[in-house]
């Protein structure tokens, strides 16, 4: 009976990329097979996807780096006090550790699971991604003919067979062209659609869309009627990073210019559920609890975990370690609308749960894990109103994405065809 209910959860695993651990408030996600749920004619690449967790000679050099770092440390600097931000932090960790410890020895007890996701990069099928110069598209919003840049949208209907059983009626791919900057590009199709900018190519998925500008233009975002706002927003700011700017992988903003974002102004006359993705910076915590929840009226309800993890199921780094965890945060907050009040939101919706742990292998830099499919349930009303990421780095389908690069994942070399 168990090894029948174990086959069953991990043929649900194949299938969705969500595998429910035993015992425990967590989840481990498979971001790949989640994303390809939403595709039809293309599939995100495994080895693109993970080319940096698989990689052994990176991994292998990350590891060596790691611990040569530890033990310089080691021999140059006696342990010191904490200082009170220090010790705020390490408070917080204690507490959420025995939540992380349980879902991680889930994990490990799941060793059916465990087989398959040490072969992710691989059993989804062959892959000609390859590692190549990108498309800065930072950049190319930063220069005079920004305005006049287009980005071409090409739609492929479907063949129709005909009832007699003849040749398939065949369509012409038709092609739409519109500004990329400072405009809204939609896709409105149930289809995958690529789509041409320069000399780079993309994958946009079925029924979504993105806005890509700087931060001022996110005005642009704000509904003329606030029933027409949004029920779930995630936020992914970038932070400031002293490690971000050191890779140079993207630009980031000083904390303050995230006060000025208009949340409050974007949610659904029912309310929204904002998710904020954060560091574990005690000063940025503070930040946000003190003065950016505030500043956008959004009410803090709970926090879940994602947990980083190897293939074969160990965590990226020591649990403990001071400066480097192995996780990061998702905070998560009501604001609460014109007609719903939260008793009706509670009554109506189920309470979101404290402490949840995500469990997967991280992507490239700052990459998160898709996680609309876990917030959908708890988000008001979502059936009237819509979603968007700000700050977004890669598209979700029914999503509105905005940010200076919204397709910095949907390149197509990330991608493989069906």
């Amino acid at each position: 009976m168990e090894d029948s209910k174990t086959s069953d959860k991990l043929s649900e695993f194949l299938e969705s990329g969500v595998y429910r651990l035993e015992d425990s408030n967590a989840s481990f996600i498979d971001p790949v097979r989640v994303l390809n749920r939403s595709y039809t004619r293309f599939r995100v690449s495994p080895s693109a996807y993970y080319s940096r967790s698989f990689d052994s000679k990176h991994t292998g050099q990350e590891a060596r780096d790691s611990s040569n770092f530890r033990k310089r440390k080691r021999k140059e600097k006696k342990p010191q006090p904490l200082n009170d931000r220090e010790r705020a932090a390490d408070q917080r960790h204690q507490e959420v550790r025995p939540f992380l410890l349980k879902a991680h020895e889930s994990l490990v007890r799941a060793t059916e699971l465990l087989e398959v996701v040490s072969n992710l990069k691989g059993n989804l099928g062959p892959s000609t991604w390859s590692p190549g110069a990108e498309q800065s598209l930072v950049e190319l919003g930063r220069v005079w003919q920004a305005p006049l840049y287009e980005i071409t949208l090409n739609f492929h209907p479907n063949d129709n067979a005909r009832e007699d059983g003849g040749a398939p009626t065949i369509h012409y791919c038709e092609q739409r062209a519109f500004p990329v900057f400072n405009n809204l590009v939609v896709n409105e199709t149930s289809e995958d659609v690529e789509a041409e900018l320069l000399n780079s190519r993309y994958i946009l998925p079925p029924e979504t869309s993105f806005y890509m500008s700087d931060l001022g233009q996110i005005h642009n975002l704000i509904p003329a009627e606030s029933d027409c706002g949004f029920n779930l927003i995630v936020i992914d700011p970038p932070w400031e990073n002293g490690s971000a700017r050191q890779k140079q992988r993207y630009s980031t903003l000083p904390n303050r210019y995230f006060l000025s974002l208009p949340v409050k102004q974007i949610c659904h006359t029912d309310g929204a559920l904002v998710a904020l993705w954060v560091t574990n910076r005690e000063k940025l915590r503070g930040f946000v609890e003190k003065e950016l929840f505030p500043a956008w009226g959004v009410k803090y309800v709970a926090t879940f975990f994602w947990l980083k993890v190897k293939a074969d199921g160990s965590l990226i780094c020591d649990l403990d370690l001071f400066h480097h965890r192995p996780y990061e945060c998702l905070l998560l907050g009501l604001v609460h609308g014109k007609v719903t009040d939260s008793k009706q939101l509670s009554s109506t919706k189920p309470k979101l749960p404290d402490n949840q742990i995500i469990l997967s292998i991280p992507g490239d830099y700052s990459r998160k894990p898709p996680i609309a499919g876990l917030l959908h349930e708890y988000a008001p009303r979502l059936q009237r109103g819509r979603c968007i990421e700000l700050f977004a780095r890669e598209m979700t389908a029914g999503w509105i994405s905005w940010g200076n690069e919204p397709l910095h994942f949907q390149e197509s070399r990330n991608f493989m065809k069906t």
